[in-house]
C-alpha cells in the first residue's frame, strides 16, 4: 500500500486536526490495511460541525442616539450585535449606553455584554484583560498633595519599569503562574514583574477628586493587565481558533471559543483568575505607595473590573466594557462599583441589581462616537494647546510624557450627561455618590517622541 497522507484522511471524511500526524505515523509504520485503518480511525471520530444560529439570539438595546452625530455609532453597534449573536454558544446579550463599535460587523462592541454556555471567548475580553478601576479614600488629604505624590510613583507608557524602580510581584502569584499551563512562561513572568506598578497608555488614567457626599479626597486608577494579560490573550486566541477550525469553521475567527469542559478551558479559566489577581495587585501597589509617601492610612477601598469574563454555573458572561453589578460576579466584593466618565466629569459610585434589561451589568464609562483620528481631524482648526486650555479649564490635568493627547480630552467621548440620562431611563443602576474631579494623569501622546522614531531620525 502507498504511504498515506493528510489528503487521504480528508478524503475519508475527516477534518484536519492535531491528531493527523500521530495517526499517519501509526498507519504508515504498521502498514495497516483498509479494514485495520477503518478500525484504528474509529477513535478519532469527529463530532458534527457546529453551525451558526440561523437567526441572531435576542439582545437588549440600552442605547439610543441623542444627537445626529450619534446615529452612525448606534447603528453600527446594533448591526455588529446582530451578526455577533449568531455565534453558536451565545444565549443572551445586551448593549449599554456607552457602546461603540470596535471593528467589522460581528465583533463585540465596547459596552457589549454577551452570555455564552460552557464557553470562554478570548476575543470578547480582548488583549486588555481585566481592565478595571480601583478607588482609595484618602480622607481629608489635600487633593494636590495626593496627585503630586501619585505622579511621583505611577508609571505610564510602553513597557515596564526600569530595573531599580520595579514594584514587587508577590512570590505566591509567581508560583501560581508557573503552575498554570497558559502562564508557565518565564519570559511572561519576567514581563509581569517589570510591569507591576504601570498603567500603560490610551484611556488609562490616575484620577484625584472629592467625594460629593463626604468631602474626602479619592484616588482612582484605571488600567488592565498590561503585557502579561496581552500574552495570555494571544495564547488563548490560538487555542480557541484551533477549536473553531475543528468544530465550527463558520464562526468568525474573532468569536472563537474554548469549551469550558475541555482541559484547555479549565486551565484558561484559572489563568484568567490569576491575571485578575495580578491586575488587582498592580492597582494596590500604586495606591499603597502613594498612601505610604504621604504617611496616610486609607479610610476605604473598592474596585471592579469592567472588561472580563464572569461565571455563573454553566453560563459565562463576557463584559467588553461593562461594569458588573451582581455580587455573584465578584468573589472579593468590598463595596459599590465605579463608572468613570471623562477627566472633567465625576467618577460615579453606583450600585444595582440584575434585571431583565441589564443582565447584571451597567455601563463602564462614556464611550466614543468617533475614532481617535476622526476626533483629531475635527479639531485641526485649533492648536493642541488651545484645545487643551479650553477642555481642562479649572482642572489639574497632566500627561506623563509631557505630550498632550487631545484624543483623550473630554470632547473625544460621548456626552456624559446623555450616558447618565440613559442609565436612569433604562433602569441600569443607581448613583450613590460622585467623585468630583480635581485633576488626573494620563500617558499622553506616547507616539510623538517614541524612542524608535528618534532612532529613525538619527539614521537619516
Amino acid at each position: 500500500m502507498n504511504t498515506m497522507n493528510g489528503n487521504d484522511l480528508i478524503a475519508l471524511g475527516y477534518r484536519p486536526a492535531k491528531w493527523f500526524a500521530e495517526a499517519l505515523e501509526h498507519i504508515n509504520e504498521n502498514s495497516l490495511d483498509e479494514n485495520q485503518i477503518t478500525a484504528y480511525l474509529e477513535q478519532f471520530k469527529q463530532p458534527e460541525l457546529i453551525p451558526l444560529h440561523e437567526t441572531a439570539k435576542d439582545f437588549v438595546i440600552n442605547i439610543r442616539a441623542e444627537h445626529e452625530s450619534e446615529n452612525d455609532n448606534v447603528e453600527k453597534v446594533i448591526n455588529t450585535m446582530k451578526v455577533l449573536m449568531k455565534t453558536p454558544t451565545l444565549v443572551a446579550g445586551a448593549i449599554m449606553p456607552d457602546a461603540c463599535p470596535t471593528g467589522p460587523a460581528g465583533q463585540i462592541p465596547v459596552g457589549g455584554v454577551v452570555v455564552a454556555k460552557n464557553a470562554i471567548h478570548p476575543g470578547f475580553h480582548s488583549a486588555d484583560i481585566c481592565c478595571s478601576v480601583m478607588l482609595t479614600d484618602f480622607g481629608k488629604a489635600d487633593p494636590k498633595e495626593v496627585l503630586d505624590a501619585a505622579h511621583s510613583i505611577t508609571h505610564f507608557g510602553y513597557g515596564g519599569r526600569p530595573r531599580g524602580e520595579q514594584m514587587e510581584m508577590s512570590q505566591e502569584l509567581m508560583d501560581a503562574f508557573r503552575a498554570n499551563d497558559f502562564l508557565n512562561d518565564e519570559k511572561l513572568i519576567s514581563i509581569a514583574r517589570s510591569h507591576m506598578g504601570t498603567q500603560g497608555d490610551g484611556n488609562h488614567f490616575l484620577f484625584v477628586g472629592i467625594s460629593k457626599n463626604t468631602g474626602n479626597t479619592m484616588l482612582v486608577t484605571h488600567h488592565g493587565s498590561r503585557a502579561p494579560g496581552a500574552a495570555l490573550y494571544d495564547k488563548g486566541m490560538k487555542v480557541a481558533n484551533q477549536f473553531r477550525i475543528e468544530n465550527s469553521p463558520e464562526t468568525l475567527r474573532e468569536n472563537a471559543w474554548i469549551p469550558y469542559d475541555s482541559e484547555e478551558g479549565k486551565s484558561y479559566w484559572k489563568a484568567l483568575q490569576l491575571i485578575r489577581t495580578w491586575t488587582k495587585e498592580n492597582h494596590i501597589s500604586i495606591h499603597d505607595a502613594t498612601l505610604h509617601k504621604l504617611g496616610i492610612e486609607k479610610e476605604d477601598r473598592y474596585w471592579n473590573e469592567h472588561n472580563f469574563v464572569f461565571k455563573d454555573g454553566d453560563l459565562f458572561y463576557h463584559a467588553k466594557g461593562a461594569t458588573p453589578l451582581d455580587d455573584k460576579f465578584m468573589p472579593d466584593i468590598t463595596g459599590p462599583r465605579l463608572i468613570p466618565l471623562n477627566m472633567s466629569e465625576p467618577v460615579l459610585i453606583v450600585k444595582g441589581t440584575t434585571n431583565e434589561r441589564n443582565l447584571g451589568f451597567a455601563p463602564h464609562g462614556a464611550g466614543r462616537n468617533f475614532s481617535r483620528s476622526q476626533h483629531k481631524k475635527s479639531l485641526a482648526h485649533k492648536t493642541i494647546e488651545e484645545v487643551f486650555e479650553e477642555e481642562t479649564k479649572g482642572l489639574d490635568v497632566r500627561f506623563f510624557t509631557n505630550e498632550i493627547d487631545i484624543s483623550e480630552l473630554p470632547t473625544a467621548y460621548k456626552s456624559a450627561k446623555n450616558v447618565r440620562a440613559q442609565i436612569e431611563e433604562y433602569g441600569l443602576c443607581e448613583v450613590l455618590d460622585e467623585v468630583m474631579p480635581y485633576g488626573c494623569i494620563m500617558a499622553g501622546d506616547v507616539q510623538k517622541n517614541a524612542p524608535w522614531k528618534k532612532k529613525k531620525k538619527f539614521r537619516k
